[in-house]
């Protein structure tokens, strides 16, 4: 196949996007580079579905150029230095991670996602406590964190809600040595004494979030805060406090910012749940981890160095530029690119 090769946006032909220099304006074969030892000319990254190709123009000439180049078990990325080079436009940057969240937020993305715990239930309440602890329970391995999440439901009887509420001594006995990583069996005791105590003065777990807002909030910085205040607010053991973050501690809050995804955003493909109703899709905060943060700075979408409550709300005010309305939804596509596709 042949490309033309000279403006400074990336090519998108027959939904394959080619990011490329902006200094070149001749006629290029490409081939599939599988040698490094090829003598160095114009590398271009290739993006088609779930996967990615590396593709080398040779040529002699500029060698302006970012691309990622694999290798059996090797990586070779090129780096910019003191170019001009330009990786999308902010057309082309909304349709690709667009395609991204199309591709991504699909029925079939649930069943490997930690969103497919509360997808097991129809009861509001239900859906909230499973949710909640299978955000709260998600770093490492996606597989694991289902598994463990599957085993607490059913120490709970399929009924969260249900077994929060009536908890006693003897029903506690059953979730006497659960374990997920550092989060031990005296967390999760604290974690149900808190959904018993919510549970008598509300029938959602959302006024938890939502009565520390304002109406013109810009963001939830004010919910995660004061829920972290109200999560803690009875005797608890310290160490507990650890898996619950918040803005003041300069964290990203990865895990609670997509929970708040789940119950807020609502679209017709149906993975997220958007049960909740008193806070906006457009003040939610894009979930970010190392994967997102890497596609996001790569993308231009952030600049700040440190991965921490600043860098994601740098990002989600970026994503507003390309949906005001619903920047949540492109964590759809940064995690996919970062986590799935190792962008």
């Amino acid at each position: 196949m042949t490309l033309y090769v000279g403006m400074a946006e990336p090519i998108v032909w027959y939904g394959y996007c080619f990011i490329y220099s902006k200094q070149f304006y001749e006629q290029f074969t490409l081939y599939n580079s599988r040698d490094p030892g090829h003598r160095m000319g114009l590398r271009i990254f290739c993006l088609r579905g779930r996967k990615y190709y590396s593709y080398l123009i040779s040529t002699g000439s500029y060698t302006y150029f970012a691309a990622s180049y694999r290798r059996q078990q090797k990586s070779y990325l090129s780096t910019l230095a003191n170019s001009n080079f330009t990786c999308m436009n902010a057309g082309n940057l909304i349709e690709f991670l667009n395609k991204k969240v199309d591709e991504y937020n699909q029925p079939f993305f649930i069943a490997s996602d930690p969103i497919s715990i509360p997808h097991l239930f129809t009861r509001k309440q239900d859906i909230e406590i499973a949710g909640f602890f299978a955000a709260i329970f998600s770093w490492g391995n996606r597989t694991s964190i289902i598994k463990k999440t599957k085993q607490l439901m059913d120490r709970m009887d399929m009924s969260p809600y249900e077994f929060c509420c009536k908890a006693g001594a003897n029903n506690l006995k059953r979730l006497r040595g659960f374990k997920h990583r550092t989060f031990n069996d005296d967390d999760l005791f604290y974690f149900i004494e808190f959904f018993h105590q919510h549970y008598k003065t509300s029938n959602s777990l959302e006024t938890a979030f939502s009565k520390w807002m304002k109406q013109n909030d810009d963001n939830t910085e004010r919910a995660l805060n004061g829920f972290k205040k109200y999560f803690f607010s009875s005797p608890h053991l310290k160490r507990t406090e650890k898996h619950i973050s918040s803005p003041l501690q300069k964290s990203t809050c990865k895990r609670l910012n997509m929970f708040l995804r789940w119950m807020v955003r609502k679209d017709k493909n149906g993975v997220d749940f958007g049960t909740w109703k008193k806070i906006s899709p457009a003040q939610l905060v894009c979930p970010v981890d190392v994967h997102v943060a890497r596609v996001a700075r790569r993308l231009g979408l952030l600049k700040r160095k440190q991965t921490d409550w600043l860098a994601a709300v740098e990002l989600t005010k970026n994503l507003r530029k390309l949906d005001k309305s619903d920047p949540g939804k492109y964590d759809f596509a940064l995690f996919g690119l970062g986590a799935l596709e190792k962008f």
